[in-house]
């Protein structure tokens, strides 16, 4: 590491937690992964390749669904991999989705392919002979899943539809920058994957020999709409225009929402704004956030290890005066920004070259061919005729871009045969959100994906019980409390905690600028519902003019307020 660390000292006699030592004697990211693959005993990863896959964008996993029948023919889970890919800005071309349609229905146990929270796509259920194949096709398409998982900064997101103005457009020409900038140096990924020549690694200059002590999530977004969910990530940079350039970025640092159930010192936190940098100094900010946490962060208790826990231990001033004199730079105040929104707009939106882009709700982002539903086919169809690119948002959904006048009315009809638009989707379904969970995370205690189209319905039903059914409540449903689908920036969040039961979470804003709070603990449908259904009610008759449902519970103290999470958000 480049820097000693000086402002910790109660950490210095701890002892490290063991993905230390796994990273350290990895030889930079290495390990025996490639020995690995020849092992044909199992299907699986041993040892401590199974937590190294993670920083070459993958997770092993196994179908839980069929995990005791497997247990019962003396058979081991079955075991594949997950992985997630590396589009900084969710930019995919045509071309590069046709291959990854026909590698998902040809190479995977599903056949799907899931767009992300993250802004890209996920394989699910590659068998370990189709591991190395999956990652020379991608590579061959101009795809990697270097750093995706992992102690490392992830995939950066940024606004989508960057062609929509010049502003977008240097926004996610950053993104690109900063993501390529933070990457790993090691050339393990080239090595063991597309059997490149194998060179020594000696160092790793931003990242540090044990590379980070937890995941980093950055982004990069245009106000007013907060489509990234910015107090989900650990460093952001907000974009600061004059007469609509970009003159610089806002950076927030120290959001993130993930938890342990029963441990209060976790907790979901909102970042913090350190204040205003021209753009020269955008990738040394970045760096250097990465290196005070790099050095400074929790290494002993990987639950306390991320950039949220550093900046309410060491405090949010000193962090920040550490970045500085790293990066050789000083925050300059915050400039005024706004957000309104961080829905997607769905539907056809005109850019500035006159080109046309198409937003898709596509629920719980999963892009398969349902019986009758033929996403999958759909967008192959589309994929084959389309001369712009595809968009991923961070809210799932996907965008066909830089569309030509001329083809706006073929790709519309291809789009609605096959049931890529639908005008009468309602508003609930549009802002309801839902991680992968059950059957293939491991993590996962209830479910999510699979149960949130019927949570949905009968949401809408409750909705139009009242006379909301224009309406809706920002709904996330997650099967564990790790964050993936930002249930904790939800007006109404739901927590798996057991088969069929979950926490339910209440107070978040439509903005996604408050945390929520613990409402009712360890609940089955049957009460969900019941307590939704009061609270709708409520909300139907007491409300003030366009007062979010999120607003409202607050306002009328069915929970108090998270304003500081560290000492709000349990008490």
């Amino acid at each position: 590491m480049l820097d000693k660390v000086e402002n910790t000292p109660e950490l210095e006699s701890l002892p490290l937690s063991d993905n230390e030592r796994l990273k350290r004697e990895s030889n930079f990211l290495r390990g025996t992964i490639a020995e690995d693959l020849q092992d044909p005993i199992t299907g699986g990863f041993t040892a401590d390749n199974f937590q190294l896959i993670r920083f070459h964008g993958m997770y092993q996993q196994d179908d839980r669904d069929i995990r005791a029948e497997r247990s019962q023919q003396k058979l081991e889970p079955l075991h594949n991999v997950m992985l997630r890919a590396r589009l900084p800005g969710g930019i995919i071309k045509p071309e590069q989705w046709l291959v990854i349609d026909q590698f998902a229905a040809e190479k995977t146990l599903y056949g799907s392919i899931r767009l992300t929270t993250r802004q890209t796509f996920q394989f699910h259920g590659v068998l370990k002979p189709n591991i190395k194949t999956m990652h020379q096709v991608l590579n061959a398409t101009g795809i990697d899943s270097i750093a995706t998982a992992g102690d490392v900064n992830r995939n950066v997101l940024c606004s989508t539809n960057p062609v929509e103005s010049e502003l977008h457009q240097e926004a996610y020409e950053w993104a690109k920058k900063i993501s390529e900038h933070l990457l790993p140096r090691t050339k393990a990924y080239m090595e063991i994957w597309l059997d490149g020549k194998k060179e020594k690694t000696t160092e790793e200059p931003i990242l540090g020999s044990t590379y980070l002590p937890r995941k980093f999530k950055t982004t990069v977004t245009v106000p007013p709409n907060n489509e990234v969910d910015v107090h989900a990530n650990d460093l952001n940079f907000v974009a600061i225009a004059e007469d609509g350039k970009l003159v610089g970025f806002n950076v927030l640092v120290g959001g993130g929402l993930a938890m342990t159930h029963g441990e209060t010192a976790t907790y979901p936190r909102k970042a913090d704004d350190f204040g205003f940098i021209p753009l020269e100094h955008t990738l040394a900010v970045a760096e250097h956030v990465v290196s005070v946490q790099r050095d400074w962060g929790n290494r002993s208790n990987r639950k306390n290890a991320k950039t949220k826990y550093t900046l309410d231990r060491v405090g949010t001033d000193v962090f920040k005066a550490e970045v500085e004199r790293r990066a050789g730079v000083k925050f300059e105040d915050s400039r005024p920004y706004e957000f309104t929104s961080r829905g997607d707009r769905f539907g056809w939106v005109e850019g500035i070259d006159g080109k046309q882009h198409l937003t898709l709700f596509v629920m719980n982002g999963r892009i398969l061919d349902y019986p009758d539903r033929p996403l999958k086919t759909g967008l192959r169809k589309i994929a084959e005729i389309h001369k712009g690119d595809f968009r991923i948002t961070a809210n799932q959904n996907l965008i066909i871009a830089g569309v030509p006048a001329e083809q706006k009315d073929e790709i519309e009809k291809i789009a609605r045969a096959h049931g890529l638009l639908d005008d009468g989707t309602s508003a609930q379904k549009l802002n309801s959100m839902a991680c992968v969970a059950l059957p293939t995370c491991p993590l996962a205690m209830a479910e999510s994906e699979r149960y949130l189209p019927s949570l949905v319905e009968k949401v809408e039903v409750l909705l139009e019980k009242h006379g909301l059914v224009d309406d809706h409540i920002i709904l996330r449903v997650v099967g564990c409390p790790n964050g993936c689908g930002r249930a904790m920036l939800a007006e109404a969040g739901l927590v798996g905690k057991g088969p069929g039961k979950y926490n339910l979470y209440l107070g978040g804003n439509r903005v996604g600028t408050r945390i929520p709070k613990l409402y009712r603990e360890n609940i089955g449908e049957e009460v969900i519902l019941s307590e939704l259904d009061s609270l709708i009610g409520r909300w139907a008759t007491e409300r003030h003019d366009d007062e979010g449902f999120g607003d409202f519970v607050i306002r009328q103290g069915v929970v108090k307020e998270v304003k500081v999470s560290v000492t709000d958000f349990h008490a």
